[in-house]
């Protein structure tokens, strides 16, 4: 090698400074990721976790990571839910749609249909009835199959409580059941 010339970088091979960056953002991410999940995670009801929360829920809701932890804590939830939808066509026919249920699908079904069961937790909640609306359209295009086309979607709630026994078993009461929604389709609802 000349006096004062450098070894040219091996093909393939990275500098240094790339490498550092690289490691730096690599490393920021999962400090970062790994502060948001305890952050969103952790059971306390302090108005410095509740600020925290507002600022990452973005990110969570974008990448689908959101949890909910009241399924385990501080009370369980103590009733089976779930929901149905009844679309009725201008013919007078009516059909009955069930959103994807966990204990009915295979276990690669559940994996990619996971997210139903988080909506459909929301859906049936009236503090999101804000949802309903879209999810009917939603539905009434999904369903709008035939020559006659869909006059209304109606939502049914189906719940049944999840009762204690005094020997710490549990059993189920009978299925409730409410329209909780009504939605009347107009036209421009059945094309996406």
């Amino acid at each position: 090698m000349i006096a004062g010339q450098t070894k040219a970088p091996k093909a393939g091979t990275k500098p240094q400074s790339q490498r550092s960056i690289r490691r730096l953002v690599i490393n920021t991410f999962l400090i970062f990721h790994i502060l948001a999940i305890a952050c969103w995670a952790i059971p306390l009801r302090l108005p410095i976790v509740y600020s925290a929360r507002a600022l990452i829920r973005p990110y969570f809701i974008f990448i689908g990571l959101f949890q909910s932890w009241d399924m385990f804590s501080p009370i369980p939830k103590n009733a089976n839910v779930y929901v149905e939808a009844i679309i009725i066509y201008q013919d007078g026919n009516t059909r009955t749609w069930a959103f994807p249920r966990v204990e009915h699908l295979s276990l690669a079904e559940r994996y990619s249909k996971e997210r139903y069961r988080k909506y459909i937790d929301n859906l049936k909640d009236d503090n999101y009835s804000a949802l309903w609306p879209d999810a009917a359209r939603y539905v009434a295009r999904l369903n709008n199959t035939r020559s006659s086309p869909v006059k209304m979607v109606l939502f049914v709630r189906y719940w049944s409580a999840i009762i204690r026994q005094r020997d710490g078993t549990f059993s189920s009461d009978p299925w409730n059941e409410h329209i909780f929604y009504s939605y009347r389709v107009a036209p421009g609802d059945l094309t996406s």
